[in-house]
């Protein structure tokens, strides 16, 4: 019968029960509702069959649904609160899913298992649920409701045979998931034992958790490695407290503030020194030995007998050494009465403090004179203590054979040109004394330089008005300063060539001392050459006749000087300065008119006769 012929004959059922209430009353309606109902209802309604009101309320088809969660108060919950498969329904009308009177063994909740979305429901099927049997979690004369939602409900047998034996408690999915048992995802960091950041995270469950309860795990570093320690580690010897050094990152790997959790900081080399160094075996436990004595020389004493000073510099190594290298010193010298400049930064120790600075044999204080350390080398190689005990004075710790003293500054003589490279011996001689002596020495020239004169003497002692410290062979003599002013060729003349001796004064200052040989009047005009030559050259003169009482005119002008000066061995004859005198032998009158030509003739043309 189809859905439309069911609706229709109920309709014309419900319009009968209508006439019948009409005509019939109230006391027959009950009767007359028996013979129109459908069918019989469920096994589970069959008790309601006689009330109709407990499911239909007349002429409102609406209130069936309300009538329904009535009864159904768990049905009514889920849809309140909007949960489970019918508060997740779109329709929540029950008789559309839901129909009675189809008989007592009628299943008016039918349920088509391969098409049900069981993600409706409060258990979403996930992993290997989606594999699983209805029935394996539905178990028959239960309702679907009624089925377990603890993973305990249903494998608690599993938990039991292989798994933690109930010690774990029931929450079995804070490890497990759906997907696969033995596939855990157990948050470690909500336990108080955290896997973050170490090695500890790489490790098998197993490895820890022997026995699979999880319950007597231990919590202490010894707990699980105590047979490492005594086999490869510390042997015990450092107590179980194992996080106060090591982490785990890495069992190598140590954490432990020495500077924060002891008294005694690690600073330098110290970091790198393994714990047994200075906490030797023999000492007993780490954490039960009495305190190791901080001063260095608890520990380097046999460093300083062996390598170091012996003892000789007392047991403060903190004065000079430090942590970063024990060849190294830090000791600030600078902060002495004697800073170190120099090559004394590079002298040992010992050189100076030859007692060492601590102890029986040490010196409190020293010396701080230059010679207190250095007088046998003056003695032997230096001044052997003629310039008294001043070092300082002339010499640095930056070069002992430069001296610094300023002779133009502290004495009153200044060093110029080549007396800055003399030795101080050269002039401070060893027969003078000590250097700081009251004798003054001498500054002239003469009192240093007396053997070197060449001149033996004949120039005097005032060596400087020809010489100066610059140089002393050749100097550029002013010689106009002299007798003897150098002009013209003489300027040119090596001194050697008038100068035959390093007298000087033996040189002539008279032309004819030196040009005897170059004279080619031999002698008969004199010897006073200057009187006709010059320095120019010696074939130019410039001797001015016209200065004499007789004037060269006319044709005297071109005659030779020899033609009227006769040379004499002896000295020069002045020649008579009358015509007749020269020209007598010309004369052509004999004599008749006497001896004086000049009368009549002119020295232009002995042919002209004046008139």
């Amino acid at each position: 019968m189809s859905l439309r012929s069911t609706c229709i004959d109920q309709f014309i059922r419900y319009l009968i029960l209508c006439a019948a209430l009409v005509f019939a009353g109230a006391a027959a309606a009950q009767t007359i509702e028996k013979v129109l109902m459908p069918g019989e209802l469920i096994s589970g309604h069959a008790k309601y069959e006689q009330e109709c009101k407990q499911c239909h309320q007349r002429f409102d088809k609406a209130a069936q649904t309300k009538l329904c969660l009535d009864c159904h108060k768990d049905v009514a919950a889920d849809i309140r609160t909007k949960s489970r498969l019918h508060g997740r329904l779109d329709d929540n009308n029950c008789r559309n899913c839901h129909t009675d009177h189809k008989g007592r063994n009628a299943n008016i909740a039918p349920l088509d298992k391969k098409k049900f979305d069981h993600a409706r429901t409060d258990f979403k099927l996930l992993g290997a649920h989606k594999e699983s049997k209805c029935e394996s979690c539905h178990q028959a004369k239960l309702k679907y409701r009624q089925a377990p939602k603890l993973c305990n409900d249903c494998h608690k047998k599993d938990d039991q045979e292989k798994g933690h034996k109930g010690h774990l408690g029931t929450k079995c999915e804070t490890c497990h998931n759906e997907k696969k048992w033995t596939e855990t995802r157990f948050d470690h960091e909500k336990t108080k034992f955290s896997l973050i950041g170490g090695k500890h995270a790489d490790v098998k469950c197993k490895e820890c958790h022997a026995d699979k309860t999880y319950q007597q795990t231990p919590l202490t570093c010894n707990g699980c490695h105590k047979k490492i320690d005594q086999e490869k580690g510390h042997k015990g010897r450092y107590g179980t407290k194992c996080e106060s050094c090591h982490n785990d990152k890495g069992w190598k790997e140590i954490d432990f503030d020495h500077d924060h959790d002891t008294h005694y900081a690690l600073k330098g080399k110290h970091r790198q020194a393994k714990c047994n160094t200075c906490h030797l075996p023999e000492r007993g436990l780490l954490y039960q030995q009495q305190k190791l004595p901080t001063k260095c020389i608890a520990c380097h004493k046999k460093d300083d007998q062996d390598k170091g000073h012996r003892g000789n510099l007392g047991e403060k190594c903190e004065s000079c050494h430090n942590e970063r290298g024990w060849k190294n010193s830090n000791f600030d010298h600078d902060d002495t009465k004697f800073p170190l400049r120099d090559k004394h930064k590079d002298a040992k120790c010992d050189t100076c403090h030859k007692g060492g600075v601590s102890g029986p044999n040490a010196k409190l204080k020293l010396e701080m004179e230059c010679v207190a350390c250095h007088r046998k080398n003056d003695d032997e190689k230096g001044h052997k203590g003629r310039y008294g005990d001043k070092c300082g004075t002339c010499h640095t710790a930056k070069e002992w054979k430069s001296s610094i003293f300023n002779h133009d500054k502290e004495t009153k003589y200044l060093l110029k040109g080549k007396h800055r490279e003399t030795k101080c011996d050269a002039c401070h001689l060893p027969e003078k004394g000590p250097i700081y002596s009251k004798l003054k020495l001498e500054q002239t020239c003469i009192a240093c330089h007396k053997k070197d004169d060449k001149h033996k003497g004949q120039l005097g002692e005032k060596c400087a008005s020809c010489h100066d410290e610059r140089q002393w062979k050749d100097v550029p003599f002013d010689h106009n300063k002299s007798r003897f002013p150098l002009t013209a060729s003489h300027a040119k003349v090596e001194c050697k060539k008038c100068h035959l001796t390093p007298a000087f004064r033996d040189a002539p200052l008279t032309c004819y001392g030196c040009h005897e040989k170059d004279d080619k009047h031999k002698g008969g005009y004199g010897r006073e050459c200057e009187t006709c030559h010059t320095t120019g050259t010696w074939k130019s003169w410039d001797f001015d006749h016209s200065i004499t009482r007789f004037k060269l005119d006319g044709g005297h002008a071109k005659v030779e000087c020899r033609d009227c000066h006769r040379e004499s061995k002896t000295k020069s004859v002045k020649p008579s300065m009358s015509c007749f005198s020269c020209h007598g032998r010309e004369d052509v009158h004999n004599g008749a008119f006497g001896i004086q030509c000049e009368t009549c003739h002119v020295s232009s043309n002995w042919k002209y006769v004046k008139r």
